[in-house]
């Protein structure tokens, strides 16, 4: 195996017990390095559920997963899946955040900690809709709040125009295209969370995936959030 770039989830539960992730990504693409799995359940497949804004073909050859039979989000998630079906949203946990660079801890909730693992996931399996958020993965912020979010996903887009109008590309600074992006990524939640009412007896699953959903909704309203920041760049608009 290459030399991969890792993140760290571990939970600590109020029983004692713990899980930890190790999540390993391509230090060149940040696409997930995925283990083998040799049954994956049925409702990760890419026809059950399947999100309607998704440009995948079960019968096109895809990445990790070999043919298109599976979602490549389902599929990496199904294990993650099945370890927190059995727990609430609500109950509380202690979550370990360790990279390269640093670690994160914070005492929260199962759908807070959940949430913040899943995300690293679903944009970095290979689905067409989430892979527009990948950049943020190499600077991954556990546990960020909405002004945060707002101010790390802007950044990102604005970077990625300023790559466009380098390689001599028609490139304005707008967020018109970012809101485009989560519109298309809240349309896709609305779809997987219907899979994951197929696949956990409880809520902490879609709990963390409805967690990320509303940040993405709230991201289409990234406007207001810069307005209220607008005053710490006085420096830059004298």
């Amino acid at each position: 195996m290459e030399n991969p770039y890792k993140i760290t989830y571990s939970f600590g539960f109020e029983d004692g017990s713990t899980k930890t992730f190790d999540i390993l990504l391509s230090r060149d693409t940040l696409a997930l390095i995925a283990g083998k799995k040799t049954a994956p359940p049925a409702w990760t497949e890419l026809n059950n559920n399947k999100c309607a804004n998704c440009s995948l073909d079960e019968n096109l050859p895809t990445g990790q997963a070999g043919l298109n039979r599976y979602c490549p989000v389902a599929f990496n998630l199904a294990d993650i899946v099945q370890e927190f079906k059995d727990y609430f949203s609500y109950e509380n946990v202690s979550v370990t955040v360790t990279t390269e660079e640093r670690s994160y801890f914070k005492d929260t909730t199962v759908q807070v900690g959940l949430s913040s693992l899943v995300g690293i996931i679903m944009v970095t399996s290979g689905c067409p809709v989430m892979e527009y958020m990948k950049p943020m993965v190499k600077f991954h912020l556990p546990f960020a709040t909405l002004e945060e979010t707002v101010y790390r996903m802007t950044s990102m887009f604005l970077v990625s125009r300023y790559f466009l109008k380098n390689d001599g590309m028609d490139s304005e600074c707008k967020l018109d295209g970012l809101e485009k992006i989560f519109s298309e990524v809240s349309n896709a939640n609305s779809y997987f969370a219907q899979r994951l009412h197929e696949a956990a007896k409880k809520d902490a699953n879609i709990n963390a995936l409805v967690n990320l959903d509303c940040f993405a909704i709230m991201v289409l309203e990234a406007g207001e959030t810069l307005k209220e920041i607008r005053p710490y760049f006085s420096a830059y608009l004298k």
